[in-house]
């Protein structure tokens, strides 16, 4: 079973090699990169100020310092002119977010790290499927991670995989990866629940009803979730956290994966749409020289009044999401722990309190449209300059 799979993984990336490391979830991925990389106590690692808090908890767990760089309203990722400003003697990866499916100025960022003897690393855990420049994403920089989680291109419920060309850190992450933690009976009984009720039960009158009860669940650590809830309310490392993958999620993504080319077709014609409709009513807009390189795991659209817009999507039964409802999704309030100042952060801090993500692969993509023009007062005319 893992053989085929790591064969489908190579197939979509067009690799010769089986340089891949799977992992229980792709944050363990980033943390073992960290590692393989030499990151130690008071290193810097460079990376957005518009992302997921397990990215600088895989830092913080290292005892290193995450140091965030604003993002630009358009692309959603780093503003490479304020990367360079951010590098010091401490300074030791970068790491080059995928955003909703869109990587940005990856040649500037590699150029950057090689004059400052850096590691770059391409966080692609939305965009796999994806190209840059005509690559597959991943293989631009030092390395790269991966997510298979629910929602991602394509998803083993739980789960991710790193990739690197670099020799030495590949060894490195062999010998790593000799301490990982073998998922238990229970936690893969477990996924084999949720898949079934991914599968079977979730729809357009029970998704709102069935996420938020699993976002319960898994907050409480009642079930094998996104994000246990010691992940999201404090810096230290869960017990149990460097875990393998396991065969469940490997069958799952064989079954999920054969799906990935036509969802990358429709996400991308469903993105089309979308821009049209924004530019002839005016709003805000993913813009087109974009989409070359956009994979389109989420289309961002910026709204006011969020949660009044959220529950009318809701009583619509519109499946919109909610990434990144935060800098540091999904940590709502202080975020001083992770040693995060919004104030620094104006660009990012902006997106996150009005971004919603519309649904890519819809069923109907005109009931969303129908949807955006009756409520379209809420959406956002314009990004920000």
């Amino acid at each position: 079973m893992m053989k085929q799979y790591v064969a489908q993984i190579n197939n979509f990336l067009d690799l010769k090699n089986n340089n891949l490391f799977f992992y229980w979830k792709a944050r363990i991925a980033l943390y073992a990169l960290l590692q393989a990389m030499g990151v130690q106590k008071d290193d810097e690692v460079i990376l957005p100020a518009y992302t997921c808090v397990v990215v600088p908890n895989a830092i913080l767990y290292l005892g290193a310092k995450p140091v965030y760089v604003d993002v630009c309203a358009d692309s959603y990722n780093m503003d490479i002119t304020q990367v360079e400003q951010a590098i010091t003697e401490c300074t030791k990866v970068v790491i080059c977010q995928n955003t909703y499916g869109l990587s940005t100025d990856l040649e500037a960022l590699n150029d950057l790290a090689k004059a400052n003897n850096l590691y770059t690393i391409e966080d692609c855990t939305h965009g796999f499927g994806g190209v840059y420049n005509g690559i597959p994403n991943g293989l631009s920089c030092d390395a790269a991670i991966y997510s298979t989680q629910w929602n991602k291109p394509f998803s083993t419920g739980i789960g991710g995989f790193a990739i690197t060309k670099n020799k030495d850190i590949s060894q490195k992450l062999i010998r790593l990866n000799a301490d990982l933690i073998q998922p238990s009976v229970k936690e893969r009984i477990n996924l084999k629940l949720l898949y079934f009720v991914k599968h079977f039960l979730i729809n357009d009158t029970s998704y709102w009803v069935l996420v938020r009860f699993y976002r319960w669940l898994s907050k409480h650590n009642l079930v094998v979730g996104s994000s246990s809830g010691g992940e999201i309310n404090s810096i230290t490392m869960p017990e149990g956290y460097f875990k393998a993958f396991s065969q469940t999620q490997a069958k799952e993504g064989l079954r999920t994966l054969p799906k990935l080319n036509t969802d990358l077709i429709k996400r991308k014609q469903s993105a089309e749409i979308y821009t049209d409709f924004l530019i002839k009513h005016g709003k805000n807009y993913v813009a087109k020289q974009w989409f070359a390189n956009h994979a389109f795991l989420k289309y961002p659209l910026l709204v006011n009044n969020r949660d009044e817009f959220m529950q009318v999507a809701e009583q619509h039964r519109i499946a919109l999401g909610e990434w990144f409802s935060s800098p540091l999704h999904p940590v709502e309030g202080d975020l001083s722990a992770w040693q995060f100042d919004a104030k620094q952060y104006p660009v990012a801090t902006y997106l996150a309190s009005h971004v919603v993500n519309l649904p890519t692969t819809p069923k109907d993509i005109n009931r969303v449209l129908l949807f955006l023009e009756r409520y379209q007062e809420f959406v956002v005319d314009r990004l920000l300059d």
